[in-house]
């Protein structure tokens, strides 16, 4: 399976983009007559904290100028209030499209009717923003995918279809505010829950329900409290854990720091499978190091792409291009989305996946 999809990414990404959009790099031309100068377009980021959000706000910037926008592009450090007085302040300043990466998805009901007593269109970018009939458009990755892709590489990493096992395994979710974390949850979970069922994969803490094992703000720090705990009360006599179920690399960071403390990494006691997402580069090292197993690659120029194609769309009085308008219900309405394909890199393919298609350069891998 690995090498199929390891082929296969190759192929895409040599055409350029990942199977989301059709057109690779972004053109100067302006996309509404030639006055695309003219308008603003507000970008709305969780936080620089965290490496991903970064190359997002930066791809999104970078792309959307090259169409001509002009980009009013900002970070919240996390803080809800934060994000909402900057999209306050983007409408006021004559923002024609705003793109939200949302902190807490349910928390911008009411600038977002600001926002369409304006005239301003919603794209909401990676994370669903919730409860609210005022957002326009989702674009976003595969998230139930995510999680399958998650769950299927513990399958076949420890021969689960073979009948191996039993094996000890810890669960992991996100931020119960981000509306991803259940998808992804949900998605491994699909993979994973029979084996659970069968005794092939045990939970030795018994914590599988997502309320239990969900990391609020997707914090390294919590998470690492989170596995100290496990740890010691439920491994310290020497029970072997063979897995744990990171959604993402921020999670991951600090399950791998605990996990070394408690004395893992050498070849009596070494890490076990590690999941997670985003292949942020100190994951990445991780990954080389033999201490992170695998992460899932989301390519953000793709959907930088995408968000920008469908910015033009918007402006122009069309409908934007999705691929699915059943999955995701914000509870106010179904949300037109647009899915870009997750994929997977490990110690395996990561030069294939993240060099070769110039996401990261050799040198920023040292």
């Amino acid at each position: 399976m690995k090498k199929v999809i390891a082929s296969v990414l190759t192929a895409v990404l040599a055409l350029g983009l990942a199977g989301c959009s059709s057109s690779a790099t972004p053109t100067n031309t302006g996309s509404s007559g030639g006055d695309s100068k003219a308008k603003v377009i507000g970008v709305a980021m969780p936080t620089q904290s965290l490496q991903r959000w970064n190359q997002d706000g930066d791809n999104m910037k970078k792309q959307l100028e090259a169409k001509g926008y002009k980009v009013d592009l900002q970070y919240a450090n996390n803080d809800v209030n934060t994000q909402t007085q900057q999209v306050e302040n983007m409408i006021t300043k004559g923002s024609k499209v705003l793109v939200i990466a949302s902190i807490d998805g349910s928390a911008m009901s009411d600038v977002l009717k600001k926002a369409a007593d304006s005239g301003v269109k919603v794209i909401a970018y990676d994370r669903l923003i919730m409860k609210s009939p005022n957002v326009d458009y989702y674009a976003t990755f595969d998230n139930f995918k995510v999680g399958v892709t998650q769950g299927k590489y513990i399958e076949d990493k420890l021969g689960l279809k073979d009948g191996k096992g039993p094996f000890n395994i810890e669960l992991f979710g996100g931020s119960p505010d981000d509306n991803n974390a259940t998808f992804f949850f949900n998605g491994a979970m699909s993979i994973l829950q029979p084996y659970i069922d069968n005794g092939k994969l045990v939970v030795v803490s018994g914590q599988k329900e997502f309320t239990k094992i969900a990391i609020q703000g997707w914090d390294s720090a919590k998470a690492q409290a989170r596995m100290d705990n496990l740890i010691t009360g439920n491994y310290a006599s020497g029970k072997k854990l063979d897995v744990v179920l990171s959604p993402n690399d921020s999670l991951a960071i600090g399950i791998i720091a605990s996990l070394k403390n408690a004395g893992y990494g050498t070849g009596d006691k070494p890490y076990p499978i590690i999941t997670g997402q985003d292949c942020d580069k100190p994951n990445v090292l991780a990954m080389i190091n033999g201490q992170q197993s695998m992460s899932i690659f989301k390519d953000t120029r793709t959907l930088a792409v995408k968000v920008v194609e469908m910015v033009d769309a918007v402006l122009q009085g069309k409908e934007a291009a999705v691929n699915d308008t059943k999955t995701y219900n914000n509870g106010s309405k179904v949300v037109p989305s647009f899915l870009c394909d997750p994929v997977y890199a490990d110690k395996n393919n990561y030069k294939q996946i993240l060099i070769d298609s110039g996401y990261y350069k050799e040198s920023d891998l040292k």
